[in-house]
């Protein structure tokens, strides 16, 4: 064979084995546009700050709290020592634990008084859905100090202190007042004492007792000198009933009945201002 049929041969072969026994080149990269994506397809992506829920509201109190504090007690006449001991006045000055109280002349005790009227307006108070504490569980015992009556109303969280007496003056005296701590020493006494001392003094004096005509002005009386006052941190009064050295007014203590329906009134006033 000549050299150009040689050659022509040769290039034949490459071209068949080219088309039929050669690996396939790998594909080229696409240059199409990318299918576009709908607003549906797409993932959201939140830029708002979480607020986070507002925290519940405290629950409201289930019933009104009030402390009645019987003054004096049965038994603070056979422990002077005790009852003399000095704690503090709530001014930075001392007062006698307690005292043994008045009476009157036919010997009817006011700390016998004070327990009777206190277990009446209680009485009264719980019939209206009202939580009553009471200073003193009986009227045999000593005490307790003015200091400890006047921090029971925050022992408590009462909404409301009182105090119920019986005064002891001049035969010729007669008539109820309420106190209240002055000058003020803390919140409760700047306004809300004063609310109540008026609420009890309305309610007294719409029950038909007669305001007193010896202490205070139209049946209130600030007071400095009254530690188990001075030392609450809730509003807080106390109530001097009436003169028991008056002949005429030592006749009605012995009924306190109409005293205790007014005073539950005026303590009601106060809480459902």
């Amino acid at each position: 064979m000549s050299a150009p049929s040689r050659a022509v041969v040769v290039l034949l072969a490459g071209v068949l084995l080219a088309g039929c026994g050669a690996a396939a080149s790998a594909p080229t990269a696409s240059t199409a546009s990318p299918a576009p994506v709908s607003v549906s397809d797409a993932v959201p992506v939140s830029t708002a700050v979480p607020v986070p829920a507002p925290a519940a509201p405290p629950a409201p109190r289930a019933r009104h709290v009030v402390v009645l504090d019987p003054g004096h007690n049965g038994g603070n006449a056979r422990d002077r020592a005790a009852v003399n001991a000095p704690v503090p006045d709530g001014r930075g000055g001392t007062k006698p634990c307690n005292t043994t109280g008045t009476q009157t002349d036919a010997g009817y005790p006011e700390h016998a008084f004070n327990w009777d009227l206190a277990l009446r307006v209680r009485d009264a108070l719980t019939a209206k859905g009202v939580t009553v504490v009471m200073t003193r569980d009986d009227d045999t015992g000593v005490g307790p100090c003015v200091d400890v009556r006047g921090a029971a109303g925050e022992q408590a969280d009462a909404d409301a202190v009182v105090s119920l007496h019986a005064d002891g003056s001049a035969p010729g005296n007669r008539g109820f007042h309420v106190a209240y701590s002055d000058p003020p020493l803390n919140a409760a006494q700047s306004g809300p004492a004063h609310q109540l001392s008026a609420d009890l003094r309305d309610a007294l004096r719409a029950g038909g007792f007669a305001v007193s005509d010896y202490v205070g002005t139209d049946g209130l009386s600030p007071r400095r000198d009254l530690a188990g006052l001075n030392l609450s941190t809730r509003p807080a009064a106390l109530v001097e009933c009436a003169n028991m050295r008056n002949a005429a007014e030592a006749a009605l203590v012995g009924s306190p009945a109409g005293r205790a329906r007014a005073i539950a009134a005026g303590i009601e006033a106060f809480l459902n201002r």
